[in-house]
């Protein structure tokens, strides 16, 4: 962590930053910083915040409103406790950390220095900043139209920015750690696996989790490469050819998510958030409604009628997102018209050039797939925005669905309308071929080079003016450059597009790759690569993003698993249509249909029961839980005793 030094740099180590609006007005600047300095007893946050000084040049009119925000080793470890946060024990097992019983945790030594993270120091700073709640206030200072009422949280990020108060909260890089952490996870290419505890040290579980899955799906579809590439070798010319590749889709889709589940246990647990505690959940920033007493908790807060936010859902959202369907059907449409035309005039003259033609129309469709995807996420985010979600989680799960149900329409329509209706395998190979090269190479494009080239933009100036302030002796960037340089970075928006891109590649593997083998072996190189740019722009194109203590990766273990069920029924269907099949129902087409129902229901019920017959945490560790769980009691029963006893 940054130290301090003698020029009038802070004398604490600052982790977290506030930076306010040039313009903020002092009373309300006064009465945050006292909020935020104000004992826990007095109401207050307890943090150590200071103002960061001036740029390498007054005259360049930095922004003076960036306030750095800290706290003491002993407010750290209360704020550990208030969290719930889960260490290890000095018998091995994951227990809740408490400050009177702090030495008998494994790494606490001495003072404890160390025993925290900087992510899990950071992620304690933004609770307490954002469980700072609000006394007799009825509007922030200065500003008449930032209402408060009594609990309600002060510092809402989202509030706070549509007030034009705050412009961000960020936590700051730690350079040693992140040279550290750089050089082990991408500076130099290794077959190795990545440096997840190091991630997690650094980035959080929620991070961790997923570069942990991104891991885990590529290894995964390393068996089904290994198999597809002698299967496209041999059977290429022969699109006919796939029940073999299909029956091991369906194999091979219902047996890895059900292990991934026992792996992100695992991890989880080691990780101390399996076993942690869910902490009572609060009004969204962005909920609003009218003030009344919620019977839950007996405090003010805004309430809001169910019925008329399912109004909203039903009545608007519903209806919009099925119109945005009817528009991807429309377009998909318009997309059979380029490829029958296409296949016309490479028919009427073959040539080279007529040849390349017939991929154009499906490299067309590709864009314009991604560019829809991206148009529908921003108005799926304001309709959900505008339902007025009481809860994060659930706002979270209306937006995920959205996003989830048009990108799976968007994405694979036209190749089950292919499959299906027009029955073209050779189309369907094609389609499937140019669809997954061509959104790989755009996400690659939009998530990593795109992200670097504006980055790199904005910092040539702030770097040309560090230099010109810097000696030659001068390796460490000053402290206020680092904040300034890192307020300037591209925020990061969390692992939803990450796990999304991962959820389609999915799917093209898991519904349709038995028709295109190669598949599995293009997204085995996707995610290789994934893997490197991700990992660069989380440590040079992005902010810090907060620790998030996440226990599992949450609703898209359910969409993937949905996904699962729709391949095993899909592949069942192409069995079904395969000549290698149909001989052996030359007379009855019926007859081939009730078997192919019957086995595709077999399967489904095969997989519902290896689903009972894998738990999803290991024995090992589900002993450990049970074991401490057993204690907590036990250790109950006997306070209770010593209550009665005093009592009496």
């Amino acid at each position: 962590m940054q130290q301090s030094d003698d020029s009038g740099a802070p004398s604490f180590n600052p982790l977290v930053v506030l930076e306010l609006i040039s313009d903020t007005k002092e009373e309300a600047i006064a009465w945050l910083l006292s909020r935020i300095r104000t004992p826990q007893q007095a109401g207050g946050a307890g943090l150590l915040v200071e103002q960061l000084g001036p740029g390498v040049s007054a005259e360049h009119k930095d922004n003076p409103n960036l306030f750095l925000v800290g706290a003491s080793w002993e407010r750290l470890l209360s704020g550990a406790e208030d969290v719930g946060l889960f260490k290890e024990y000095s018998d091995g097992s994951m227990r809740g950390f408490t400050c009177t019983n702090k030495h008998n945790f494994k790494d606490f030594q001495g003072d404890g220095d160390g025993f925290l993270s900087m992510a899990e120091c950071q992620y304690i700073i933004k609770h307490e900043l954002e469980t700072l709640r609000a006394k007799d206030e009825t509007h922030v200072p200065g500003y008449s139209n930032a209402k408060l009422y009594p609990g309600k949280s002060i510092i809402s990020v989202r509030r706070l920015l549509s007030k034009g108060i705050l412009i961000q909260m960020f936590p700051l890089h730690h350079k040693e750690e992140l040279k550290r952490l750089s050089f082990s996870w991408y500076k130099k290419f290794k077959l190795s696996l990545q440096p997840l505890d190091e991630i997690r040290h650094y980035y959080g579980e929620g991070q961790a989790l997923y570069f942990g899955f991104l891991e885990y799906f590529t290894f995964a579809l390393v068996p089904m490469a290994l198999f597809g590439v002698p299967y496209y070798m041999f059977d290429w010319e022969d699109y006919d050819k796939y029940v073999a590749f299909a029956v091991f889709n369906v194999v091979w889709c219902t047996i890895i998510l059900e292990l991934w589940k026992r792996s992100s246990a695992t991890l989880a647990y080691h990780w101390g958030t399996l076993s942690r505690k869910k902490a009572f959940e609060e009004p969204r920033p962005g909920f609003h409604g009218v003030l009344g007493y919620n019977p839950v908790t007996d405090r003010e807060e805004p309430l809001y009628p169910n019925a008329k936010r399912q109004l909203r859902i039903y009545l608007v959202s519903l209806p919009f997102v099925l119109l945005c369907l009817y528009l991807s059907l429309y377009v998909m449409m318009i997309y059979f018209q380029m490829e029958g035309w296409a296949l016309s005039v490479h028919d009427q003259d073959p040539s080279f050039w007529t040849g390349v033609l017939l991929y154009i129309p499906s490299i067309i469709y590709a864009v314009v797939i991604e560019v829809m995807n991206l148009v529908y996420r921003y108005a799926a985010e304001f309709l959900t925005e505008w339902e007025n979600h009481r809860l994060e989680s659930s706002y979270q799960n209306h937006l995920v669905l959205k996003v989830l149900v048009f990108n799976f329409f968007n994405c694979f329509a036209s190749l089950f309308y292919i499959a299906f209706v027009m029955q073209d395998m050779v189309l369907l190979s094609q389609s499937l071929a140019t669809l997954l090269i061509t959104s790989q190479i755009l996400n690659q494009f939009m998530e990593a080079f795109l992200p670097y080239w504006l980055q790199r933009r904005r910092n040539k100036k702030m770097i040309r003016k560090v230099q010109k302030k810097r000696t030659p002796g001068d390796k460490e960037l000053p402290l206020a450059e680092q904040v300034r340089l890192e307020a300037d970075m591209s925020t990061y928006l969390g692992t939803f597009d990450d796990y999304l891109e991962l959820f389609l590649l999915f799917g093209y593997v898991s519904l349709f790759s038995c028709v295109y083998p190669l598949a599995a072996v293009l997204v085995v190189l996707n995610n290789v690569t994934e893997v490197y740019s991700d990992a660069f722009k989380m440590c040079h194109v992005f902010k810090r993003p907060f620790a998030d203590p996440a226990a599992n990766i949450g609703v898209w273990q359910l969409a993937f698993e949905t996904m699962s069920v729709i391949a095993v029924v899909t592949n069942c269907a192409l069995i079904g249509m395969s000549p290698q099949v149909k001989a052996y129902f030359p007379e009855s087409e019926t007859q081939l249909i009730l078997w192919t129902v019957a086995i595709e229901h077999g399967l489904l019920a095969f997989k519902f029961i290896l689903t009972f017959l894998i738990p999803d945490v290991p024995k090992h560790i589900q002993i450990k839980l049970a074991r401490l769980e057993f204690e907590s009691l036990e250790a109950l029963k006997k306070k209770r005793k010593v209550k009665e006893i005093l009592e009496v």
